[in-house]
């Protein structure tokens, strides 16, 4: 389903000298013996997830479908990045949804809040507030406002199929909460941290209510499970591609760019800093995880990339087929002079542009590229990324003798913003 394409990559080591550790690695991944091994759920996920669950996923969507002018998914982080990036890469940025979708819950701008609040006034809201403890301040303030709206425009008995949770299984200030009014609830795993955590109810179930097929989800995760499930770097493209990364960053890149030609991939590429900046920026170590979207950044980020300091390489996620394809009709007076790509479809130029700028970029700008390929931008495609990239992360990290799995450097920030904010000390 995803391979790994690392002949652009001018790459000083041999991928294959690694091999060694690679699969002493692999057992502390597969066995869950590594560091941070109770955040581990996600390996054996494929197989072990609560089918009871999906079903329920799967109904409660249903009901909810036909009430929901507008889902509002109330999350931060692991909460949010996960869902929005699978629901953009499957469904595209204007699809024909009857359902429109917005995220809160994920800043502190007032502006924001406010601007959400006064458009869904008058629209049939359905929302789904996401977070293990229900004290993540961004997302409990802004469900504290919309719990008002909602119980002010529905009531609290309606409010009970309309708001759902997805929460700690039997702790936390949002499970009791929800208990407490009666809210339909799903369950973030404890062996699963947030940036993990899309495969599970964090992400399925605003996936399922958007119309999307979670079935399908599980079926990529489930072949990524049993095609990656490998030690063997000939084999195992999740793995080439986290020893690239390595040797990369040895030879004095520091910043990855990863970088897609479909703008509906732009939060894929957000979900993806969180899933290995989180993961590998510990004890000064690390490569700074950056994106861009070609060719619309060609025009901004281009230059620096070809001629600036050589301190980036580039990761291209490259899609086989596009979801749509338009063709370029024939002008007769071709006053722009396009008239040469006449019955040509935009995707083939599409494909062009990344070549060139594949070319140019390696082979003038001396920027090494791993080129990642998969086939589509479907719903089993997004499950295999999944896997595939949860892999790579664990390794990358293992290879650097790092927890993948913990976050200490973000409490520091929020116990400076506590002080400020005057909230009292427990």
């Amino acid at each position: 389903m995803m391979k790994l394409d690392t002949g652009h990559a001018n790459l000083k080591e041999d991928i294959f000298s690694y091999q060694e550790k690679v699969s002493e690695l692999h057992q502390a991944i597969i066995n869950q013996t590594g560091a941070g091994n109770d955040f581990m759920g996600w390996v054996h996920w494929a197989k072990n997830y609560d089918q009871e669950e999906l079903s329920r996923i799967k109904e409660v969507a249903t009901k909810v479908k036909d009430k929901a002018e507008v889902l509002v998914v109330c999350g931060i982080g692991g909460s949010y990045l996960g869902a929005r990036a699978a629901i953009e890469m499957i469904q595209g940025l204007y699809s024909d949804n009857k359902t429109e979708l917005i995220f809160i819950g994920n800043t502190f701008s007032s502006t924001y809040i406010s601007q959400v609040m006064k458009y869904i006034e008058n629209k049939s809201v359905v929302l789904n507030v996401i977070s293990k403890s229900g004290t993540t301040t961004e997302t409990a303030l802004s469900f504290r406002l919309l719990k008002e709206f909602m119980e002010k425009k529905y009531g609290k008995e309606e409010c009970k199929t309309r708001i759902i949770a997805t929460t700690d299984k039997v702790r936390g200030t949002l499970k009791a909460l929800s208990h407490q009014e009666g809210y339909e609830t799903f369950v973030i795993p404890d062996d699963i941290g947030g940036r993990f955590s899309v495969i599970t109810p964090v992400g399925l179930v605003p996936m399922a209510i958007m119309g999307i097929d979670i079935d399908e989800v599980y079926a990529g995760l489930m072949k990524a499970y049993e095609e990656l499930n490998t030690a063997d770097l000939h084999q195992n493209p999740a793995y080439q591609y986290a020893i690239c990364r390595r040797i990369l960053q040895n030879q004095g890149y520091n910043v990855e760019l990863f970088v897609a030609y479909e703008p509906q991939l732009a939060m894929l590429a957000e979900w993806w800093k969180q899933l290995l900046g989180e993961s590998e920026g510990k004890n000064g170590l690390g490569i700074l995880p950056d994106s861009a979207n070609f060719s619309t950044d060609l025009h901004s980020l281009g230059q620096f990339i070809q001629e600036g300091k050589k301190i980036l390489f580039e990761t291209i996620l490259h899609v086989n087929q596009p979801q749509e394809e338009v063709f370029i009709p024939n002008d007769a007076q071709n006053l722009d002079g396009m008239n040469y790509l006449s019955g040509k479809g935009v995707d083939w130029v599409n494909k062009m542009a990344e070549q060139g700028t594949l070319e140019a970029h390696t082979e003038v700008g001396a920027v090494p590229n791993l080129v990642i390929s998969m086939e589509d931008m479907s719903a089993y495609s997004f499950g295999y990324l999944c896997y595939f990239f949860f892999l790579a992360t664990a390794m990358t990290c293992y290879m650097m003798d790092i927890n993948p799995f913990n976050q200490p450097g973000v409490e520091v920030y929020k116990a400076n913003m506590f002080r400020l904010l005057g909230k009292p000390v427990k």
